[in-house]
């Protein structure tokens, strides 16, 4: 598995290199169930995950390795230097799913979703492309939601207590489940 990783690893200074015309990305993607879920049920769309933490891009390659998938590539790093690498309107989707929510509020400011990277997912993602967010806390809900109509360049569809299409319950929603936490999809369209 070990010479797995150089070769699904992301150059940034060529970030789409080796990927194909349809793209989705996920930020953060914990164990890569859903990346590697998703990557399975469409070959023919390429899939770039972002994780910084070293076991979970081992968990992901093993999942890759496993399920002999072609169609994934990974930046083993924080998604904000990701974002600021890839070109624009390059995604047709971008999920960010259960991030972690700092919840105090001196804290808030290490959210995932903030001014800067939102300006960023909307200048990745292509015209009406997708930013899928999912979380199971009511506040960061909220604050997505708050920074997402400062912003003005999306527009939310759909119903947000459905999970999205494809879904794999992932670790952290069987958590938030046990835990009697809801989750809540929210599917924000780009716009403009």
């Amino acid at each position: 598995m070990a010479e797995l990783l150089p070769r699904l690893r992301l150059d940034l200074a060529r970030p789409l290199a080796g990927m194909g015309e349809r793209r989705y990305l996920e930020i953060g993607f914990g164990g890569g169930e859903h990346l590697a879920h998703l990557a399975e049920l469409h070959p023919d769309v390429s899939f770039l995950g972002a994780e910084p933490f070293v076991n979970g891009v081992a968990k992901l390659l093993a999942l890759v390795e496993a399920r002999k998938l072609a169609n994934v590539r990974i930046h083993d790093g924080d998604g904000r230097d990701l974002l600021e690498a890839l070109p624009a309107a390059a995604f047709e989707r971008i999920y960010l799913l259960y991030p972690d929510p700092w919840p105090k509020a001196r804290h808030n400011r290490r959210r995932f979703v903030n001014a800067e990277t939102l300006a960023q997912i909307h200048r990745v993602l292509e015209p009406r492309g997708q930013f899928l967010f999912a979380s199971d806390i009511p506040d960061y809900v909220a604050w997505t939601r708050a920074h997402v109509a400062t912003h003005g360049g999306f527009c939310e569809e759909g119903e947000p207590a459905l999970p999205f299409a494809d879904w794999i319950e992932t670790r952290y929603e069987a958590k938030a489940r046990r835990e009697g936490r809801k989750s809540t999809y929210l599917r924000l369209r780009r716009t403009t």
